[in-house]
């Protein structure tokens, strides 16, 4: 149902109304990915009008979740980005990301900066914990 590289890339939280939350396994970022579970998607206006209310809604506990991750791990988030690109995947998804002054790509983009960094076990159990709190 889902594309294979947002799965590989991602560990499960939880299915909220719209979309599947996932947490992105790098742990550079605080991070959330949100996946339609309508896999025919590409494209937010394919989205009926409460449809996209929701995707907003999703999108908004999704940054509190992620500035939960970020307080749990010691590093507090400073600025929420909020992405949906595509170029790459182009089933439907939105990245929200919590951002630092010194994150490693601070001020640019994350996407292509670098490789990804695995969470230490205990420090992964602990950002799921924090964001299924907060999405539940």
């Amino acid at each position: 149902m889902f594309d294979p590289r947002l799965l590989d890339s991602s560990v499960h939280l939880t299915n909220l109304a719209l979309c599947q939350a996932r947490l992105q396994a790098d742990a550079r970022w605080p991070w959330i990915v949100l996946i339609p579970l309508r896999a025919e998607l590409r494209e937010i206006e394919d989205l009926t009008h409460s449809e996209r209310t929701q995707l907003t809604s999703e999108i908004v506990v999704s940054g509190q979740a992620v500035r939960a991750v970020a307080t749990a791990l010691g590093r507090p988030v400073e600025k929420l980005n909020v992405g949906q690109l595509g170029n790459v995947v182009v089933q439907l998804h939105v990245h929200v990301l919590g951002r630092r002054a010194d994150d490693p790509a601070w001020p640019g983009p994350v996407w292509g900066f670098g490789a990804p960094v695995a969470y230490e076990a205990q420090a992964l159990d602990l950002a799921v914990e924090s964001a299924r709190s907060v999405l539940a």
